[in-house]
């Protein structure tokens, strides 16, 4: 039986607020979280992602707090992101009804966090969360919302990651977010051939006839932004579209 393909809305939040930008910069207000997650939920989104950009101390309190009121509200699984450093932190956004926590930086800075985190919440609770930049003919690893490059090797760090415990990769591109040209096929397919675990694709959606290429590339869920927050597509449009080109929808 195939497993159906999920559709993900993804929330980037800075201090209460949901924004948007391209390629990472440039951010502007794109509304209420709450009211956003609960409409895509209604759309009949499959989870829902929200990524904490500044991930600051001061507001990380209210992340919990927009966490919280989604859970009240919305139930699909939430996965939360940005400035997760420890598996307390991991405990206490789950308390505030996070069900998959997101880890990138931290985990690049300290990969022992993600085994840590899966021993304690198992590995289904734990997405790594993947910046990935193409260099030359490779592809590389960004970390601090895609504003640092490394020198480290995304699909040699995913492998490892998945050992270490990822239950699931998001893979973003950062030379397609917000862009609007589509997925990076490439990275997708390349990512897919060493992953054991599902894999999201994350940059570039622009389109209704964007989504299906990225799953026929290996991905198992697609995720979007500024497409739902603009009102261009709906979470209903991805799915026919996804549907009519043959593939399971929920």
């Amino acid at each position: 039986m195939d497993v159906a393909v999920r559709v993900i809305p993804c929330l980037d939040v800075s201090a209460g607020r949901v924004v948007k930008g391209v390629n990472f910069l440039n951010l502007r207000d794109a509304g209420d979280p709450v009211e956003l997650a609960r409409k895509y939920y209604e759309q009949g989104a499959d989870e829902i992602t929200f990524l904490d950009v500044k991930a600051t101390v001061d507001n990380r309190a209210t992340m919990y707090d927009v966490v919280r009121a989604t859970a009240e509200q919305v139930f699909i699984p939430l996965t939360v992101g940005g400035g997760v450093r420890s598996s307390d932190d991991v405990a206490r956004l789950q308390a505030n009804g996070a069900d998959k926590i997101g880890v990138n930086s931290a985990a690049i800075a300290r990969p022992d966090l993600l085994g840590e985190i899966a021993d304690r919440f198992g590995a289904q609770a734990l997405v790594l969360s993947l910046d990935v930049k193409r260099r030359g003919d490779r592809y590389v690893m960004t970390t601090h919302g895609g504003r640092t490059e490394t020198d480290i090797d995304a699909l040699i760090w995913a492998a490892e990651a998945i050992q270490r415990g990822a239950g699931e990769l998001l893979v973003n591109s950062i030379d397609a977010d917000g862009t609007k040209q589509g997925f990076d096929l490439e990275l997708i397919t390349a990512i897919r051939e060493i992953s054991s675990v599902p894999v999201i694709a994350s940059g570039g959606a622009g389109a209704v006839g964007d989504f299906a290429p990225a799953i026929a590339a290996g991905a198992d869920a697609v995720l979007a932004a500024s497409v739902f927050h603009n009102g261009e597509l709906t979470v209903g449009d991805v799915k026919q579209a996804l549907n009519e080109a043959g593939m399971v929808v929920r």
